[in-house]
């Protein structure tokens, strides 16, 4: 079973992720990611969607035109997890490449 990260946990962790921001329902974490266009936006979602599927942990997710908001949360451990946080830190460096 996949537990839930304790509040110094996440504290540490979010250290590493300053981008993403901590949100109550459901108990995660959330960002918004804005591109150049809609192409810029779907080629991401896509790459985020091949690696979600590889750790076969998903995000929700939602699009609009050039927008993608992203909101990591494990189900199974009722909250924030380990699996959402490297989740989180391949995404961003997503945006590294």
């Amino acid at each position: 079973m996949i537990g839930k990260l304790t509040a110094e946990e996440r504290d540490q962790e979010l250290a590493d992720l300053p981008e993403w921001t901590v949100i109550a329902d459901p108990d995660g974490i959330r960002r918004r990611f804005n591109f150049a266009d809609f192409s810029a936006a779907f080629g991401f979602m896509t790459r985020v969607a091949l690696l979600a599927e590889q750790a076969n942990h998903h995000p929700e997710w939602f699009n609009v035109y050039n927008r993608v908001d992203i909101t990591l949360t494990t189900h199974d451990a009722d909250g924030l997890s380990r699996r959402d946080i490297d989740l989180a830190k391949a995404i961003d460096a997503l945006l590294l490449d």
